[in-house]
């Protein structure tokens, strides 16, 4: 007898899961938390930061399996919601089995180089490149 996964348990155990990485990657002076605005209104992110310099909006997904850089209406939900916030937009995704892939423009790496772009094309990266991306990019805005 199969078991029946709750979709919703699964994500808010994923949402928890990338707080704690996020946590311990980069730090306390962010902490991240799951941003429970999401349930009752659009264009807000899965997780947020207490520090609001933190230039990114966070889009997460759990799923078995899926296309390779993830549903184009999961990165329209993260761009509608970075748009709404003024931060960039970032898609993190996980499929069974596989590591989670962090979705970003390429506009965000040319930021983390401490140079400007224009292009919004999608990048797909690992999660600790993006998170090495990211520290990149909150050095140069403080620079």
């Amino acid at each position: 007898r199969h078991k029946m996964v709750n979709s919703r348990n699964k994500g808010s155990a994923y949402e928890r899961s990338i707080c704690q990485l996020f946590n311990l990657e980069l730090g306390s002076q962010f902490n991240f938390k799951r941003d429970l605005e999401q349930y009752r209104s659009a264009d807000h992110g899965d997780i947020i930061s207490d520090d609001p310099t933190w230039p990114f909006v966070i889009e997460l997904k759990r799923y078995a399996s899926g296309p390779p850089g993830g549903q184009i209406a999961w990165w329209t939900q993260a761009v509608n919601a970075a748009t709404a916030a003024d931060k960039l937009p970032v898609l993190i995704y996980k499929y069974d089995r596989a590591d989670p892939i962090a979705v970003i423009q390429k506009k965000t790496i040319a930021r983390s180089l401490g140079a400007e772009s224009k292009s919004i094309v999608r990048y797909w990266c690992e999660v600790p490149e993006f998170l090495t991306i990211a520290r990149e990019v909150m050095a140069h805005d403080a620079a």
